[in-house]
């Protein structure tokens, strides 16, 4: 059984107060399922099970074929005891009266008592096929995936999100302790590179320390030579002398509290060409994280990153114009396609299976500009909110040898003076940002991201 961080009387402290706090925002009954365990190649041989998020944080545990209700702050559990048969194979485990205990529970059922609690619950769908099939059916209603729920499913993904978007002390413990192990993870990896010959000893590395510390991955580690590849998740590549490594690796807890951070280095040490690439990244980086205070609008964030991307191109000779100018016109995103971040939490981009419910504020869609489309955030800054800050810049043949952007560009763009910095195909700074009331802890900050820092670690 995974266990929290804390001791169990915090743990069932906070537990209540979240549920609390969701019956002060949804007047419904609530209904959130754990989903079940999904099977590989044959029935006996599962993925690693992982709770929905919304389930593990009012229940606390990772309950494989569970479901929780509450209403007006109390909450019951419904899952079964493991059969005699299943302790063969895997244990005693403990029954749910013990279980209900360990999180707060108020009364506990067998999973078919549900069937009699579900009038007028609201309910967020699961990802899950198989439990979803059993949402739909013991609700009696068909359920909308993403931001196109509606009516009190849509009440409760906004009380929800008003929830998760917040991180109280048990959540930042956890993600604490997710970004410490994180750090440790990519400076095992910045030191394994001199004695590596693939990416893949070097993702060996990394994610050996997040294994030894009973944690997992966040995500499909990002470790490689291609960097212009934005989630490369191929490891065969051979290091060569002056490739830049790009990875992206992040672990979570075992209650699945997120960590997401990037770093990238050389082979050896960074080549001029490189090293001028890599301040302009930085240098975002760096006045974006300065910059972030609450009711700071997170789309400006972005545009302060392409502005100082845009700026540090023309110095460079690569563009051609007003930084300001070029960001009007979306120039910046031939080099930096993507958004500067996203919420951060139980999910590494949090909340993201409410489609853009989680990251644009009411009232906000989606831009179909090209420097703007793939922003995942777009709202005001509130203290206690976690968010990741990862500019980059980036040479991606599906962009630069398209030929409509060719076209549009071909003024702007030097395309000989480009070709000079043929070494740098990706570069990516990414840390984790915790939003407070007078501006902003990088939770991350003991990794470093100086070039001489950086290439320290190396040695």
């Amino acid at each position: 059984m995974n266990q929290f961080l804390m001791d169990t009387n915090n743990l069932v402290t906070i537990l209540k107060q979240r549920r609390v706090k969701l019956g002060q925002l949804i007047q419904h009954p609530v209904i959130l399922w754990s989903s079940s365990p999904i099977s590989r190649n044959f029935f006996a041989n599962k993925y690693p099970f992982r709770a929905s998020s919304h389930f593990l944080y009012f229940a606390g545990l990772s309950l494989a074929d569970a479901a929780i209700r509450i209403e007006g702050g109390k909450l019951e559990l419904f899952m079964d005891n493991n059969s005699p048969s299943q302790a063969i194979w895997h244990g005693a485990m403990p029954q749910r009266e013990e279980i209900g205990a360990m999180i707060g529970a108020d009364l506990v059922y067998p999973l078919a008592e549900l069937a009699n609690k579900t009038k007028a619950a609201a309910t967020i769908a699961v990802q899950e096929q198989i439990t979803y099939q059993q949402q739909c059916k013991l609700l009696n209603r068909p359920l909308a995936l993403s931001d196109r729920a509606s009516g009190i499913d849509l009440e409760l993904a906004r009380a929800i999100i008003k929830l998760r978007s917040h991180h109280d002390t048990l959540a930042l413990q956890e993600l604490r302790y997710s970004a410490a192990v994180s750090i440790q993870a990519h400076k095992a990896g910045i030191q394994a590179t001199r004695h590596s010959s693939t990416e893949a000893e070097i993702r060996g590395a990394m994610e050996r320390v997040i294994i030894a510390h009973n944690m997992s991955c966040a995500y499909n580690s990002i470790v490689t030579v291609h960097g212009e590849v934005l989630h490369n998740e191929s490891y065969h590549n051979k290091l060569q002398p002056g490739d830049l490594i790009l990875a992206d690796v992040g672990a979570q807890t075992p209650n699945g509290w997120a960590a997401d951070i990037t770093r990238t280095w050389a082979s050896g040490k960074f080549s001029s060409t490189q090293r001028d690439i890599y301040e302009i990244v930085l240098a975002a980086h760096d006045r974006c994280i300065a910059k972030m205070f609450p009711d700071v609008e997170y789309q400006d964030i972005h545009l302060l990153a392409a502005e100082i991307i845009a700026e540090g191109l023309v110095s460079l000779g690569i563009l051609k114009g007003n930084p300001q100018d070029l960001v009007d016109i979306d120039a910046h995103a031939l080099f930096f396609p993507h958004g500067v971040g996203h919420l951060l939490g139980l999910d590494v981009h949090d909340m993201e299976d409410l489609g853009d419910l989680a990251g644009y504020a009411a009232g906000r869609e989606r831009s179909d500009r090209f420097g703007l489309g793939y922003l995942r955030l777009n709202r005001p800054l509130e203290s206690g909110m976690l968010v990741t800050i990862e500019p980059g810049f980036y040479q991606v043949p599906a962009i630069l040898n398209h030929s409509d952007f060719r076209t549009k560009y071909q003024d702007v763009v030097d395309w000989e003076r480009l070709a000079q910095f043929s070494d740098v195909r990706g570069i990516r700074i990414e840390d984790d940002v915790l939003v407070t009331d007078s501006g902003s802890e990088v939770l991350t900050a003991d990794l470093p991201t100086k070039v001489e820092d950086i290439e320290d670690l190396l040695l």
